[in-house]
């Protein structure tokens, strides 16, 4: 059985497509790959990191972008974020009506089962090759949890975990801090099954 070699993309028909698409989709290596729509959960964690920044960053150099400004990575992935920082001037490329952002310099995901492995795999290796990026962060949706790897003075990443809705992440880059209880806001998190203590046989006898 013979197989229709895939059709493979420039980058300038790929920008023309996403310019009128419904749904957004991202690019690497003549490849499209639509991404998936988020759930109630996923938006409300996205729209409440949106807001806070919004209030934390006011008056500074530094500006937070919702989900629909496209990112190009020097490898050469165009993909889109659930919330960028950007600070100074961002560096623009425009084609046409589709405007893609050079310089982020905090980009944070929200985690799912069908994005995690990537999210923390190939994704964050494109990432990594921006310049500009000094922290990502990847907030789980089904529990409070939160990933914050960050760029030293050496170049080399490191990572903090910062668990519980107690918790408080303070991102380094832009000397301000996201609280927990504040980022899962009106977000139903799955209780944690608790085991029955194991009893030997005739314990209470």
């Amino acid at each position: 059985m013979s197989t229709l070699p895939q059709k493979r993309y420039t980058v300038e028909e790929y920008l023309n497509l996403e310019e009128g698409a419904e749904y957004k989709s991202q690019y690497y290596d003549g490849e499209i790959f639509a991404m998936a729509g988020a759930s109630l959960s996923h938006n409300r964690i996205a729209a409440n990191v949106v807001g806070i920044l919004h209030d934390k960053l006011r008056g500074t150099a530094c500006e937070v972008l919702p989900s629909d400004l496209m990112i190009k990575c020097p490898t050469g992935l165009y993909s889109y974020a659930d919330t960028i920082v950007v600070c100074g001037k961002p560096e623009i490329m425009k084609h046409r009506d589709v405007h893609v952002l050079l310089n982020p310099q905090v980009i944070i995901e929200v985690l799912s089962d069908s994005t995690e492995s990537f999210d923390r795999g190939k994704k964050f290796a494109h990432y990594r090759s921006i310049p500009s990026l000094a922290e990502y962060l990847l907030v789980a949706q089904d529990r409070y949890c939160i990933d914050q790897f960050w760029r030293d003075q050496t170049n080399d990443w490191r990572l903090d975990a910062v668990n519980g809705c107690d918790g408080i992440v303070e991102v380094k880059s832009l000397a301000c801090s996201l609280a927990m209880s504040a980022v899962y806001e009106r977000v139903e998190i799955p209780a944690v099954e608790v085991l029955p203590r194991f009893k030997p046989p005739f314990e209470n006898l």
